[in-house]
């Protein structure tokens, strides 16, 4: 039997929506959709790589919390509000995956959460115990 593993963030929208920032289920470690927002607040507002940046490092530390790291990661997904963006967002991606490559996709959506916020990024890892 998997042994599955929660680990939230503390973030409001949690309790009310009821998920986690990241759960565990033995090897695999998933990443809710993340974005640049900490307590509360967009950071990088108009600015896609900044917020590219927060929501990536954010993802780091939940991977972390869950015994995994950016190393481990397998696929990504991005959510963004305009496609044009696409080649920012991916610089910023590539400066923390070029050597982990893992499988990426990314599509434009009309809209996220909040209309402050230019990307969303979702990730799996794959992170064997031991």
């Amino acid at each position: 039997m998997t042994e599955i593993e929660r680990f939230g963030s503390d973030n409001l929208w949690e309790a009310t929506v009821g998920y986690c920032r990241a759960v565990r289920a033995g090897d695999h470690v998933h990443v809710a959709g993340t974005t640049a927002t900490v307590d509360g607040v967009v950071i990088g507002i108009g600015d896609a790589a900044a917020q590219t940046r927060v929501a990536l490092e954010l993802v780091a530390d939940a991977l972390s919390r869950a015994g995994a790291a950016m190393t481990d990661v397998v696929r990504t997904r991005m959510f963004v509000r305009n496609i044009a963006d696409s080649e920012l967002i991916g610089r910023v991606h590539g400066e923390f995956f070029a050597d982990v490559r893992p499988v990426a996709t990314m599509v434009e959506v009309s809209r996220l959460i909040d209309p402050n916020h230019l990307v969303e990024i979702e990730v799996d890892a794959y992170a064997p115990r031991g």
